[in-house]
């Protein structure tokens, strides 16, 4: 049965450890081959697995699997990629963009427990691949909407021709967005909840800060209808005191699964802009990701659970596969050991860490940190090769402290020398990777935004200055 891909938890860390250099932004063309290859591959992997009729696309890959909205969001955030670095012609990506969007329009809205997609302008967070109904019993979820949803709105804003496809791109893109009855989802009239189920209502849980929530927000705020008031930000931003670690130059609003430090960042470039939290901290969320990509590093470097594998070049976690629901003698102790989970490091919100790394929680990070990101992703390669570096780039995730090869593991293989490794491609942290890149690159999807009214009308309702916005 799927669940959510967030838990929610407190823990504390902190030192001067784990203090990192403020290095200045790289950014360009000047990018080793090995990147080149990442990208190349993981556009591959949305090119080869999309369903071409409905432009949804899976869950994860090889294994049998529904579809992820927010993976299809990623999709469509690709299909741009693709064109500027000639992996695809513009034709063949607008007509993939169309028949995503133009799904997403006709597709059944509506209370019901099936044979729909979404309602009140949201959809599920799983959809049956080729009907593209609500999956088993997931929930409507806010999160995943938003994600797909950005997806959709970069892809209006970037094809921006004339033509009758490019044309309906962008209205199809500004009418489904328009339709998200976000007030409706702000269910205790604070804070958005993540998501609804018809059995049983909302998720009691809403939305507060800090993690990937940030742009469920600003895409609320920015909205052209059924958008929410100012004081839906500082509803989310009310918890910050909760997230703080670290002092000096490694503070900042923590969360330990690093996705939540990447997400909002992949469509919204907030170099240069602030909040008033940010302003009052003087510093921006980019900053803020920057300095926990170190967190994950220098922590990775300490190994305080003494696994296996992590280095000052190797490490990165996040939500991802792991190997067993299982407690093994490790060392001294029993160590506990999970299949999907959140994972963090110990000690910040929500710190989970049972060995596994995925490549994801690193190479995401480039436009962070390249100083140790670069050498990461050179690392992973170098160091375990083909085990897990394949077809559509670095598998999800590799645990190399778990070697118990009679082990009830539920995907994947172990080897008995160097571990566990998945076997599947996950949709939701291969994007991330793609689209990070090409940030890093050239600003594509964040110069693209900077002209989407939606994410600029969002930021100054939220109360973001400075920067590119002023």
């Amino acid at each position: 049965m799927p669940t959510r891909r967030r838990f929610l938890g407190m823990a504390a860390l902190g030192g001067a450890s784990l203090a990192a250099p403020h290095a200045a932004i790289a950014s360009g063309p000047a990018l080793p081959p090995l990147i080149d290859d990442i990208a190349r591959r993981t556009f591959r992997y949305f090119r080869d697995t999309t369903d071409a009729g409905n432009g949804l696309a899976p869950d994860r890959w090889p294994s049998p699997s529904f579809s992820s909205i927010a993976a299809t969001g990623f999709a469509l955030t690709a299909w741009p990629i693709g064109v500027t670095r000639g992996w695809i012609g513009r034709t063949a990506a607008a007509e993939r963009t169309r028949a995503t969007l133009r799904f997403f329009w006709n597709a059944p809205q509506g209370p019901g427990e099936a044979g729909v997609t979404g309602h009140k302008g949201f959809f599920y967070h799983f959809l049956d691949m080729k009907s593209g109904h609500r999956f088993a019993r997931c929930e409507l979820s806010s999160v995943d909407t938003t994600l797909l949803v950005a997806g959709m709105l970069f892809a209006a804003a970037w094809f921006d021709g004339r033509d009758p496809v490019e044309t309906e791109i962008r209205d199809l893109a500004q009418r489904i967005y328009a339709r998200i009855d976000w007030r409706w989802m702000q269910a205790d009239g604070k804070l958005i909840s993540m998501g609804w189920h018809p059995e049983s209502g909302f998720i009691a849980r809403g939305w507060d800060g800090y993690n990937e929530g940030m742009l469920i927000y600003l895409l609320a705020l920015g909205a052209p209808e059924h958008a929410l008031g100012p004081d839906a930000w500082a509803n989310w931003c009310a918890s910050y005191p909760r997230a703080w670690r670290g002092e000096g130059p490694t503070r900042h609003l923590g969360f330990g699964p690093h996705f939540g430090h990447q997400y909002s960042h992949i469509w919204v470039d907030f170099r240069g802009i602030r909040d008033a939290a940010m302003r009052q901290a003087g510093f921006d969320y980019f900053e803020n990701s920057r300095r926990a990509t170190w967190w994950q590093r220098s922590y990775a470097a300490a190994n305080p659970m003494g696994w296996a594998g992590y280095s000052a070049d190797i490490w990165g976690l996040t939500a991802c596969d792991g190997p067993a629901e299982a407690t093994r003698p490790y060392g001294a102790r029993e160590a506990a050991f999970h299949t999907y989970a959140a994972r963090g490091p110990i000690g910040l919100p929500d710190g989970l860490d049972d060995g596994t790394i995925a490549p994801t929680a690193a190479i995401a990070s480039l436009p962070f940190a390249p100083e140790i990101v670069l050498p990461a992703a050179e690392a992973l390669h170098r160091v375990h090769g083909k085990r897990i570096y394949r077809r559509y780039g670095f598998l999800d995730s590799f645990n190399p402290s778990f070697r118990w090869t009679d082990a009830p593991i539920e995907r994947g293989h172990v080897d008995p020398r160097h571990g566990w490794v998945d076997m599947d491609y996950l949709g939701i942290d291969q994007g991330p990777i793609l689209a990070m890149i090409a940030n890093h690159r050239d600003d594509l999807i964040w110069s693209t935004m900077r002209r989407s009214s939606a994410i600029r009308t969002g930021l100054q309702r939220a109360g973001f200055t400075g920067g590119w916005l002023d």
